[in-house]
């Protein structure tokens, strides 16, 4: 937290002096009140920018964007670097109306912008090195998970899929009767001793499963006997509910959370909308180049047309067209049934790693995502978004129970949570459980950061086949 701290202020510094620099050059400059006022203040733009910049770095460190929890992983650490910044654009207009302030905009306008993007940067580069780390078991606090054995093992499951935030398991306390490891962790104690294993394995963080027999007595009792040992406490929050929906008010010595309900109309989704559209007609623009090359690849390598067309069923439960590059030979789908048992899909879907059907063409496609671009058309055409849910087939949806059913409350997507977090390797309730997540806590800013992820996830290939 000391580096990124310190690169922070390297990044604003160079902002901040750089724009003072190039505006100014070497010799020394005043901010200055109007002309007409008899005793115009006077204020060296060097004092100035020291003044920006530490009012820039104390912003950051209100807003949490050095806090450690939100290093690494999730949208939550750019958040605050753009909400701190996004202050200080405020803060600079507020003041410089009120004082009446002769601030040159040229100073201004190189110095935000240009160290926002440069914390934005900055913020991505460290966040690279640090889950370089943390895949290697590094930098990465060690935590004691404590609850029934069911919960545990989807507790631990789903923080080893996500090492990039920082939850290394090494030990688990359940009640369970049978003591046998779970998931390859070890069982060190039942859940009342918790506190005690802790301490004699010297954990940083203790994590309580939603299952946990402690109740609330138990976790206020854990958390008293944890005083001293600089070790955190995690207790259960709602399932699948994200952060910006609830909000803590204590009453009478409880703490009670409201939740907000998911918005699905309204000015956030005009935005989405919006974006959708623009970046929808840009892509195709920009990628007509490569429309034309893969054209050119399938029609050399096997007969047929070169797009393939397929209904699946969007928001509301309405069937679209969905379009996607051919990657399979003429005649497909009459060759299905006889790969049936064959499938290694999860639940209702069909997957096959070696599936002969597909064409050499097809198989490079399909690794880096590119037969999915001509969804660009079906965005367009507004039956799909840039981010969602998988569209899904027909066949699919009459076997979704009422709760998967949520997935149909939201378009679409050409990517998604799915997409970033496994693709074709995820089970069926992992690529539900992402979709019903997304669907209930999607967010302008967090389309921004599956858009980005999606790209390394495409060049990598993983999970796609």
């Amino acid at each position: 937290m000391l580096k990124i701290g310190l690169t922070d202020f390297l990044v604003v510094s160079w902002a901040v002096l750089g724009a003072q620099l190039i505006r100014f050059g070497p010799d020394a400059a005043a901010v200055r009140l109007p002309e007409d006022e008899s005793s115009p203040l006077q204020l060296q733009y060097t004092v100035f920018s020291v003044l920006l910049i530490g009012a820039w770095m104390l912003l950051l460190h209100l807003k949490n964007a050095h806090d450690p929890r939100i290093l690494g992983h999730g949208p939550e650490e750019y958040k605050a670097v753009f909400t701190a910044s996004s202050w200080l654009f405020g803060m600079v207009a507020v003041v410089s109306y009120v004082l009446r302030l002769d601030l040159a905009r040229g100073y201004v306008a190189m110095a935000l912008p240009v160290g926002m993007v440069g914390l934005l940067t900055s913020r991505w580069l460290w966040r690279r090195w640090l889950r370089l780390h943390r895949a290697r078991g590094l930098l990465s606090p060690s935590v004691l998970v404590v609850g029934d054995r069911d919960h545990l093992t989807s507790l631990i499951r789903a923080l080893k899929s996500a090492p990039e935030a920082g939850y290394h398991v090494v030990a688990a306390c359940s009640d369970s009767t049978d003591r046998s490891q779970i998931d390859q962790i070890p069982l060190l104690g039942h859940e009342s001793e918790a506190a005690e294993v802790a301490r004699r394995i010297d954990v940083d963080t203790v994590a309580c499963a939603a299952s946990s027999k402690s109740g609330n007595d138990g976790f206020r009792r854990l958390s008293w006997a944890l005083e001293g040992l600089d070790v955190e406490l995690v207790v259960p929050a709602l399932t699948d509910v994200a952060g910006p929906r609830v909000f803590t008010r204590p009453v009478a010595g409880l703490s009670l959370l409201h939740v907000e309900a998911p918005v699905f109309a309204g000015p956030r989704l005009a935005l989405k909308n919006t974006i959708d559209w623009v970046g929808a007609a840009l892509l195709l623009l920009l990628l007509s180049p490569v429309f034309a090359v893969v054209a050119v690849l399938i029609r050399r390598d096997s007969p047929g047309p070169v797009f393939y067309r397929q209904e699946r069923v969007g928001k509301d439960g309405r069937s679209f067209p969905m379009f996607k590059f051919r990657t399979m030979q003429v005649g497909a789908e009459s060759m299905l049934a006889s790969l049936l048992d064959q499938s290694e899909g999860k639940g209702p879907l069909f997957k096959l790693r070696r599936d002969p059907r597909i064409t050499p063409v097809g198989a490079k496609l399909r690794r880096y995502s590119l037969d999915e671009l001509p969804q660009l058309v079906n965005v367009l055409r507004g039956e799909m978004s840039l981010v969602g849910p998988r569209p899904p087939l027909a066949s699919e949806v009459e076997t979704y129970e009422q709760d998967v059913r949520r997935r149909l409350l939201v378009k679409p997507g050409m990517t998604g949570l799915w997409q970033i977090n496994g693709r074709s390797d995820l089970t069926w309730d992992e690529s539900v459980r992402y979709d019903l997540y997304y669907v209930e806590n999607w967010s302008v800013i967090t389309d921004l950061m599956i858009l980005w992820r999606t790209g390394h996830a495409c060049f990598h290939g993983a999970g796609a086949y």
